[in-house]
């Protein structure tokens, strides 16, 4: 398969001239087809292009003067080209697929250019995982830029990670040739309080003069958040409704709606467009997480655009929220995100804005992907034994240490209780009565309250947390445990039997990561992750189907949520409110502040 390369515009200019006056002729020429302008947010039917050295040379009425014996004509005829789809926010990690998988399985959907941030490696590799996912994103037939973690741990004192990430680790990254900027910046009470780590991070980035990204996952509006604004994150992707998307705009932020596999934000906040009637240049679409079922199987990028049109939004104008907004967002409007001389020609050909079928795929002046097949090489770096040795959690657990007991005496107590809260990442703090059964603390079937606990796997602590979950489901003897537990990565378990919980541990101990479900003391499903507990090395389609295994057991176990996986993973996100759990204890993100699991406790 062919690899491609691409010169930068200065160094092939002369040839992009030559080309666009007819002096020379151009590698591909697409004709007869409709361009569309997001730039002027208009089509241009009958217009042509001229590709050359992996970049357009000529988009105009006619491209026949740019035609050589040897230049390759695609006929277009009645098709839309429209630029490369932008992700200008998403985590790799969460596709459970390294790079060069995740860039095969988004190729055919039309994605050319992804932003991403490899903060889930960082809390347990540190600047070695960036590292590895940065060079592995560089080799790609499509542009992938990384963002420099910036919050590992997301909040210091609350959560313990594998590794930390220091200003000096953002200050080096910044001389990296595919850093783009800074990682979201999730430490968003450390950015109000003038935290010196922080302000530290941001200054790096801002005198590479490059884009700070941001992450206020709080529905204050008032001086906190203008408080982080003034810090100087350029964007923001954790709003949940039109008031939160209207907030980031008029202080100068880009406000990016999402479409995860489980995050569903576009419909809520474009109305800030579709009805108030704001400018768009300040909305940006992104996925933040897909799992790789979703990749292979609704798609990425083109899902987002076409879910934003289905929520009453121009087709041009969500084309314009997936590609120019983000190219000029992050500063590389010369480069990416519209069809129009220099840039590089990464286009696609569809026959349908609405419906947005992706017919083929251009990336740098190369077909990549036709007909949902990927014609192009990904290449895959070797990933080393100290990237996939990262469980770490002492010896095997039994029943007992997943036993809640009881203060003396009592055989009903009031507990804290972590409630998901479906297709959305804040959870709520609930409260509920429980039984103590020989003094140890049993969950309420009744109540869909279940155990959750949260084992120590970076430094071979032992420890164990454990604590209540509500809205999954499970109905009879079950666990799921998985070491995907944004964004400290320990190993999160979640069951209705002590014994099932202390198997699935032990069965993640044994493997080296991954996701696994049992019931009734069986086994029903494993995805196997051992690159840092997070990422197999496996094909998306193999890790696909194991994932979609995982679902199909966490159904026959009583669970109906959407996308339950990601809900299960975020669990320790230490910083979107409510309620939490840590390797510190559960946390009260509404206060920032470890808490007591009984609630007579405080």
């Amino acid at each position: 398969m062919e690899r491609i390369s691409l010169k930068a515009w200065p160094d092939v200019a002369a040839q992009l001239v030559a080309v666009a006056a007819g002096r020379e002729a151009a590698d591909l020429v697409i004709r007869g087809g409709k361009v569309v302008n997001v730039h002027t947010r208009e089509v241009l039917d009958g217009w042509q292009v001229a590709i050359a050295a992996g970049r357009f040379a000529y988009v105009g009425p006619d491209a026949g003067h740019c035609i050589g014996p040897d230049t390759q004509v695609i006929e277009a005829e009645g098709q839309y080209l429209i630029p490369g789809l932008c992700d200008a926010h998403m985590h790799i990690e969460s596709g459970m697929l390294t790079p060069a998988e995740f860039a095969r399985a988004v190729i055919p959907h039309g994605t050319t250019s992804m932003f991403v941030d490899p903060h889930e490696i960082a809390n347990v590799l540190g600047l070695e995982g960036v590292r590895l996912m940065h060079d592995e994103a560089l080799l790609q037939p499509i542009n992938i830029f990384t963002q420099m973690p910036s919050c590992a741990p997301s909040a210091p004192g609350l959560e313990t990670t594998g590794h930390e990430i220091t200003p000096e680790d953002v200050a080096e990254a910044m001389t990296w040739p595919g850093i783009i900027g800074l990682g979201e910046m999730m430490n968003f009470p450390g950015v109000i309080h003038g935290d010196e780590k922080m302000l530290a991070e941001i200054a790096a980035t801002q005198r590479a003069g490059k884009t700070v990204g941001g992450h206020y996952a709080s529905p204050d509006l008032g001086p906190d958040f203008h408080a982080y604004a003034a810090g100087g994150p350029a964007d923001d992707h954790e709003g949940t409704c039109e008031a939160d998307a209207i907030a980031r705009v008029r202080q100068g932020m880009k406000s990016m709606m999402r479409l995860g596999s489980a995050w569903y934000d576009v419909e809520s906040q474009i109305t800030a467009v579709t009805e108030k009637g704001l400018d768009p240049r300040g909305f940006i679409l992104c996925t933040d997480d897909c799992h790789s079922g979703t990749l292979v199987h609704d798609g990425h990028m083109n899902r987002v655009v076409r879910h934003a049109i289905a929520c009453g939004c121009d087709p041009l104008v969500a084309l314009q929220m997936a590609t120019i907004n983000t190219a000029c967002h992050f500063g590389l409007e010369r480069e990416l995100g519209q069809i129009a001389p220099g840039r590089r020609a990464d286009v696609i050909l569809t026959d349908d804005l609405t419906a947005l079928p992706i017919n083929r795929v251009i990336a740098r002046g190369v077909t990549v992907a036709e007909a949902g097949r990927v014609s192009v090489d990904c290449p895959h770096i070797d990933w080393p034994e100290s990237a996939r040795s990262t469980v770490r959690m002492g010896a095997d657990k039994v029943a007992a240490d997943f036993e809640i007991r009881a203060p003396e005496g009592q055989e009903r107590v009031r507990v804290r209780v972590i409630g998901v809260v479906e297709n959305q990442a804040p959870t709520r703090a609930l409260e509920a009565e429980l039984t103590a059964v020989n003094s140890v603390i049993e969950g309420d079937e009744a109540q869909d309250i279940c155990q959750i606990a949260l084992v120590e796997r970076h430094r071979a602590t032992g420890r164990v947390v454990n604590g209540f979950v509500s809205g999954f489901g499970y109905r009879g003897r079950m666990a799921m445990a998985s070491t995907v537990a944004h964004d400290s990565h320990h190993m999160i378990v979640i069951g209705t039997s002590r014994e099932d919980m202390a198997l699935a541990a032990n069965r993640l101990h044994e493997v080296g990561g991954g996701v696994t479900v049992w019931q009734d003391g069986r086994e029903l499903a494993l995805v196997e992750l051992p690159i840092a507990g997070l990422i197999s090395d496996d094909h998306a389609e193999s890790v696909a189907a194991k994932a979609q295994a995982m679902v199909e057991a966490m159904q026959a176990c009583g669970c109906t949520l959407n996308n339950a996986y990601m809900q299960h993973s975020l669990l320790a996100l230490v910083v979107i409110p409510e309620l939490r759990i840590s390797d510190k204890g559960l946390v009260d993100v509404t206060r920032f502040e470890v808490v007591d699991l009984f609630v007579e406790g405080e």
